[in-house]
């Protein structure tokens, strides 16, 4: 199939498409490179482009005859959508919306949309399945959840068909270390242990100490960038099925381990797969951050034949090899 993956050239994007060319597929790359690197994107097929741009959408549509869209673009910053709420509603709904609009007019109906395990309330219980209490607590997660209200709706009235992904807190690289996290001082857990662990900081910040978990830090479900991806195949290749199993024009299905890590937890894994300790420093929480949980993959399981493979320390060493290889895919990087 030749499939539009919308955020082409991102972290995740980048690794979406290895697995599609992988698994027989053509991914065709939209990305504006506002956050996106033009290095991820290799010898694919490429428009730099805006994804509400309906005359590049109508090219790339006749060029190429996309049968199914992976979107993936959007901006993904917690603590910046706090602080830019506008501009994160115009980038992950105002314009997603007139991307889905325009894919269903050419005829392209069938939408995987990367959602988010952000949008969940809190549960004292952790494991939360497609059904539970949504809460977002960010405007990027509200981004997340208003997407996929809309998606809801615009499927039951038109022919647009979608699947929404859920992804926990993804992990690692490329399984050959061709992409990666490229922002040099990311804000999630992980990549903030990596940049603490190579001196890029000064230390790692625990971000709440007294949270309802079980040692009172935040909680979450670590899952390998690779699988994340391998699940995005499938629902390419199931579509059909599985809306006809939910016998529905929409489905939602979280992508996770089914296991919960604490931070302290994550930074003891790190530790002994760094080999040394890292510096660390407690804060309070930081605005926006969720306490945590983590994901029932039964469905997944049941519509995808999926379950992820990489463990927590698989990724922690893929995470850390990639940022021994990134200045030399990344050189503008290399000093930063």
């Amino acid at each position: 199939m030749r499939v539009l993956v919308t955020g082409g050239a991102g972290y995740l994007g980048s690794i979406i498409a290895t697995a599609l060319e992988q698994a027989g597929h053509q991914p065709v790359i939209l990305d504006s490179l506002v956050r996106g690197r033009r290095e991820f994107v290799a010898n694919r097929v490429f428009y730099e482009g805006d994804i509400a741009d309906r005359p590049l959408l109508e090219k790339i549509v006749a060029d190429h005859e996309i049968d199914r869209t992976i979107h993936c673009a959007a901006l993904i910053v917690v603590p910046e959508s706090v602080q830019e709420p506008y501009r994160y509603y115009v980038n992950n709904v105002a314009k997603s919306l007139e991307l889905c609009q325009h894919l269903t007019d050419l005829g392209r109906p069938r939408v995987v949309f990367s959602s988010s395990a952000s949008i969940y309330a809190f549960s004292d219980q952790f494991e939360v399945d497609e059904s539970a209490p949504l809460a977002p607590t960010s405007p990027y997660a509200r981004t997340k959840m208003i997407m996929e209200l809309a998606l809801r709706d615009l499927a039951a009235a038109t022919d647009l068909r979608t699947i929404m992904l859920r992804y926990f807190n993804p992990i690692g690289s490329d399984p050959e270390f061709r992409s990666g996290i490229y922002d040099p001082v990311p804000s999630h857990v992980l990549g903030r242990l990596v940049a603490a662990a190579e001196g890029r900081i000064d230390a790692f910040e625990i971000t709440g100490t007294d949270l309802p978990t079980r040692d009172g830090t935040g909680l979450r479900d670590y899952v390998g960038a690779w699988d994340l991806a391998r699940a995005h195949v499938a629902a390419v290749e199931r579509f059909d099925d599985v809306l006809a199993a939910e016998d529905a024009p929409s489905s939602v299905i979280n992508l996770g381990t089914g296991s919960g890590v604490t931070v302290r937890e994550l930074l003891a894994t790190f530790e002994e797969v760094y080999g040394r300790p890292v510096p660390t420093r407690e804060k309070p929480p930081r605005p926006g951050d969720a306490i945590g949980a983590y994901a029932n993959v039964d469905k997944a399981h049941r519509l995808l034949d999926w379950r992820a493979e990489q463990s927590l320390a698989d990724g922690i060493a893929s995470a850390l090899e990639w940022g021994r290889r990134r200045a030399s895919v990344l050189p503008d990087l290399a000093t930063d």
